[in-house]
């Protein structure tokens, strides 16, 4: 009985990219800008940096001896946070929606990497049922040739005995 083992298996696809390398590559200046705008003002740093210099904005307003450039109700600040929340809002969504083209990207690029793993893993399956197949046809082999010994000599030989080094 001939052995016969599948052929080596070929990559028949180009190698896995770096989906966020390629992302990123492709971004603008306004596109990194917004990322890390949406980066700084979602951080802890810039929501303390912001409260200590409100707190300040107002007890210099209130505590003022000589000039109080925003009384209380502090019309000048509001009117300067609404500016920002004008502003943050939208930029802040523009990075929102480029991540969630880079996850649609990202999810797609695990489907390719998922199909090639499962084209990998079906060859890998088929070439250990051919060993399984092999090692069944050597090992009734095996027992051909002790059930031919036996006949020939019926009394297994003799273990042989270590000896000492000395």
């Amino acid at each position: 009985m001939k052995l016969h083992f599948p052929e080596p298996f070929k990559h028949r696809h180009p190698p896995v990219e770096s989906i966020n390398k390629l992302f990123d590559a492709q971004l603008t200046i306004s596109q990194r800008a917004a990322d890390w705008v949406a980066t700084m003002m979602g951080s802890w740093k810039f929501i303390i940096t912001q409260s200590i210099f409100l707190g300040v904005w107002a007890l210099l307003n209130v505590a003022a001896w000589i000039l109080h450039w925003d009384p209380y109700p502090f019309i000048l600040m509001n009117l300067m946070l609404s500016l920002q929340a004008a502003y943050a809002a939208p930029i802040i969504m523009m990075s929102q929606n480029r991540q969630a083209a880079r996850d649609h990207l990202e999810a797609h690029n695990d489907y390719v990497v998922n199909k090639k793993a499962e084209e990998e893993i079906r060859q890998i399956l088929k070439h250990n049922a051919a060993q399984n197949q092999a090692l069944v046809a050597i090992y009734e082999k095996l027992v051909n040739v002790e059930a031919a010994l036996a006949v020939v000599s019926p009394k297994p030989p003799e273990p042989i005995k270590p000896t000492k080094l000395k």
